[in-house]
């Protein structure tokens, strides 16, 4: 009890001593994240007010983002143009301009260069056959049951598992079919499942490692509510194989959903369709497929081999004179360069005439696919050396375009890497990888651009966030495969810390500042502006913060204003010190 209230007292004591405290912090940058697509002549008209709003709000610069830094070569003179005036208006309002650079994270733009630079996922001794001169997947290692519910007991459909609530949330629908008789209908959900939301279904199957697979299925509904997570999708023990985003409209007639995955290392997987966070209304679900996904997303270059061998592995067979060359002709080309699918046909690889295969020869076949995540986000391989001629290309053009004041590096939300030959040979866990790529960057704008500051996001250097020493991370390689990321980072990078969790949010400014890095919090994150506060108290706890960025990912720039006035109530522009409220 006295252990207690001394704990007690001592809390109450340090609250008291924060509360009364003096910020140590000199908010020397105030920032606004600004993304735009200044290609559209509309987009830049929007923005020119708001940079105006910006000077006047008291701000001293901005960080300016754009996928097309990667594609000064492809386009029109009005892109250049738009830049230019962005530019003129920054220095006019004497805000700076820290262009962002290095999109490893989110590497669209990069790939629009390059494709096949892409990460890839390995497949290893797939089975194909030679089928009317073409080589078609022939993978029967796997079959999904019952995936047009034919067949059920009590709305339990044979084969499947985990359905929520029969005869409440979900049924056996015979009147409504996409294929068959009958269909897996949810209904209702949030009456019946109020916490969770849950309507789903799932089934278990034994897989090969390292195998690639199309997932698809039938969706039908009436009224139904899509603020919630529609999902088909894989799960693996302690990973989801699948990260894509599905979306449904509250009423349409059977539409198809379809997704793809990699098995990698499990022998194991859980097939789950439905949803989470279910509200009113219905959801039908049928012809639920799963097939091999061949040569869709096919990266080819050096550090991702193809192979083809026979059956018994004793023939290896030549591209080019045993079979044409094996390309996938979409890859990253869905709309635009950079732009990749998740689902589209697969390329075919012809067998000519002079070949050693014959109608019928099963092969085996090893080969890298990229994966995306949510839908569009793809990743470089972080080990090719192009990626690095490609990045020395950018930063040179942004210099000659942007004339930025500070360079920005995207090493954020690396979610696909370490699985390909380029990586795997060089016997280094990707958080090795990634120091080394981070060095690598650093050089190359100092190389170009000799004395401007440079900046990074925190999330992928940070133990306490996607750095940590344990867990899968996405379809990363390994366990805990960030971790030592932060040896290659010197301490003149300057850190842009975003890690707003409470929890080790203060741990995450203390392991930045304990290697002598300066901070910069990116704040606000289209919530609430006040939440500042807390994160600035911590924050006069630590040496080297020097600034606070209005971070918005929706263009949302209403609070402006707001956020500037937080600021001057717990750190006063110019380095005076101010009490915290």
């Amino acid at each position: 009890m006295k252990r207690s209230i001394f704990i007690a007292g001592a809390f109450l004591a340090a609250l008291c001593m924060a509360d009364t405290a003096e910020s140590d912090i000199e908010l020397r940058h105030r920032w606004v994240y600004v993304s735009a697509n200044m290609l559209v002549e509309k987009n830049v008209e929007e923005l020119l007010p708001i940079l105006e709003r910006v000077s006047k709000a008291g701000y001293t610069g901005i960080v300016l983002t754009d996928s097309k830094f990667t594609r000064w070569d492809t386009l029109p003179k009005r892109y250049h143009r738009n830049v230019s005036r962005v530019r003129e208006a920054c220095r006019r309002l004497e805000l700076d301009v820290n262009a962002c650079v290095m999109p490893i994270g989110y590497s669209n733009g990069l790939l629009s260069k390059d494709p096949n630079l892409a990460s890839g996922l390995p497949v290893k001794d797939a089975p194909f056959l030679v089928r009317g001169g073409k080589l078609v997947p022939d993978d029967t290692s796997v079959k999904l049951l019952n995936g047009g519910f034919e067949s059920s007991k009590a709305n339990r459909p044979t084969g499947w598992s985990h359905i929520d609530l029969p005869g409440k949330i979900a049924f056996i629908d015979t009147e409504i079919a996409a294929e068959g008789k009958v269909s897996l209908r949810f209904q209702d959900i949030g009456t019946h499942s109020a916490k969770h939301g849950h309507g789903r279904a799932n089934q278990r199957m034994t897989v090969q490692p390292f195998r690639y697979y199309h997932l698809s299925a039938s969706v039908r509904t009436k009224d139904f509510n899509t603020n919630c997570r529609v999902q088909l999708t894989a799960l693996a023990k302690g990973r989801t194989l699948v990260y894509a985003r599905q979306s449904v409209k509250p009423t349409q007639d059977w539409e198809r959903l379809h997704v793809t995955f990699n098995t990698l290392d499990n022998e194991q997987i859980y097939i789950y369709l439905g949803v989470w966070g279910g509200k009113n209304g219905t959801i039908w679900w049928d012809d639920v497929r799963l097939e091999p996904a061949g040569l869709v997303n096919l990266v080819r270059r050096e550090g991702a081999p193809f192979v083809l061998k026979s059956e018994d592995g004793e023939t290896t067979y030549v591209e080019g004179k045993d079979y044409a060359g094996a390309r996938d002709p979409k890859l990253g080309r869905r709309r635009w360069a950079g732009d990749f699918s998740e689902w589209h046909d697969s390329p075919s690889i012809a067998i000519p005439p002079a070949s050693r295969l014959q109608e019928g020869d099963r092969v085996l076949i090893s080969y890298y696919h990229t994966a995306l995540i949510h839908g569009k986000q793809a990743m470089c391989c972080m080990s090719e050396p192009k990626v690095y001629e490609i990045l020395g290309w950018q930063v040179e053009r942004v210099k000659q375009y942007v004339q930025p004041d500070g360079y920005f590096m995207s090493h954020d939300e690396i979610r696909v890497q370490g699985w390909d030959e380029s990586c795997a040979s060089r016997n280094m866990t990707p958080g090795q990888i990634l120091a080394d790529n981070v060095k690598r960057c650093v050089e190359i704008i100092r190389r170009r651009d000799p004395g401007k500051p440079i900046y990074v996001w925190s999330d992928m250097f940070d133990p306490t966030h996607n750095a940590k020493d344990k867990g899968k991370y996405y379809l990363v390689a390994g366990e805990g495969p960030w971790y030592g990321s932060w040896e290659g980072l010197d301490k003149d990078v300057i850190v842009v810390n975003w890690h707003l969790f409470p929890r080790d949010r203060l741990e995450a400014l203390k392991h930045f500042a304990g290697r002598g890095h300066r901070q910069i919090l990116a704040g606000y994150y289209d919530g609430k502006v006040e939440r500042i506060r807390d994160w600035l108290r911590e924050a006069a706890q630590v040496e080297g913060v020097v600034g606070v960025m209005y971070t918005t990912w929706r263009r949302n720039y209403k609070d402006l204003e707001a956020f500037s006035a937080e600021l001057d109530r717990v750190a006063s522009k110019g380095g005076r010190k101010k009490e915290f409220p």
